[in-house]
């Protein structure tokens, strides 16, 4: 059958419920994921570990304003090394993992063992840059390595919200993301006993995200789901971006200074650069390199 989602864009919505005392994000992210996998040619486990971590930074890159970012990173003892992600509030999302070739024997659900990739040991860590003099930092530890409860004990400790994230990735077996989404509803203060259960009812009862998005379920419905009086206030779009190019690599190369730079010439007569996050390659062959070295020299 023809993967409806992969004709559906990439979208985050925000949303209110119980009169603003629930804030809601529902994300589908399927292009997002399968560009960074084509890039880094991640392998199923990695794939969705990656793609769990993308799509997090997506929605947290959706609470944010203006020329405000984010980085998100998960650093466990597990094969797949530690996963960087991008975001900002414009939608722009980029992403890597140090280790893309990992696949794992399917955990005891039968699901991609996203925590034996990433490790149980470890910690998360969110940088944002709010235009301030320096950046936000905070971290706690990895408690499950599935990255769905990670997130929420970090939105919980570090941010004092009390949040539940739900996150997820299904892969096909040619390797390629058929739907990639998630959801984080945050309840903030002024909320009975009463509305907090049936909340917490509700998330515990529901399918994982990856099948109600791979039904064709929309993303308000996803939050109706949690919270059925959700309203979306905003919608806004997602993409794989990063803002590498050839000029900024050679920006890099200049602040090598000219004793190294009289080396690469010297010993390599050439150099390829490759981007971490979006695996563009950048050659710059002797004569690039002279001239560079002719304007460090400037």
């Amino acid at each position: 059958m023809e993967n409806q989602q992969h004709t559906k864009p990439d979208l985050v919505v925000r949303g209110i419920a119980l009169g603003g005392k629930v804030r809601a994000f529902a994300i589908r992210s399927t292009h997002l994921v399968e560009e960074a996998r084509q890039r880094h040619d991640t392998w199923p486990t990695a794939t969705a570990a990656m793609g769990r971590t993308l799509t997090t930074a997506a929605m947290m890159g959706a609470m944010l304003k203006g020329e405000e970012k984010l980085t998100l990173q998960v650093k466990g003892d597990g094969p797949i090394g530690q996963i960087v992600a991008d975001a900002n509030a414009k939608g722009e999302v980029r992403g890597y993992v140090d280790h893309p070739h990992v696949h794992l024997p399917s955990n005891a659900m039968g699901k991609l063992d996203v925590a034996g990739a990433v490790g149980t040991e470890g910690f998360v860590y969110v940088i944002k840059d709010l235009g301030l003099k320096d950046p936000y930092r905070g971290s706690v530890p990895i408690i499950s390595g599935e990255l769905g409860e990670d997130f929420t004990y970090y939105f919980a400790k570090s941010e004092q919200t009390p949040s539940a994230v739900g996150i997820g990735v299904l892969v096909d077996t040619d390797n390629s993301v058929i739907v990639a989404g998630g959801f984080i509803i945050q309840l903030l203060p002024g909320l009975t006993d009463a509305e907090i259960d049936q909340i917490e009812q509700s998330i515990s009862t529901l399918p994982p995200v990856t099948t109600l998005l791979a039904e064709g379920l929309e993303l308000e419905e996803l939050l109706r789901r949690v919270v059925p009086d959700a309203q979306v206030m905003e919608t806004s779009d997602v993409r794989f971006y990063c803002p590498c190019s050839r000029e900024r690599v050679e920006q890099t190369l200049m602040s090598l200074g000219e004793y190294e730079l009289t080396q690469l010439i010297e010993e390599d007569g050439q150099a390829e650069v490759v981007c971490h996050f979006c695996g563009e390659k950048h050659l710059f062959d002797r004569q690039d390199l002279e001239s560079i070295l002719a304007e460090a020299k400037s």
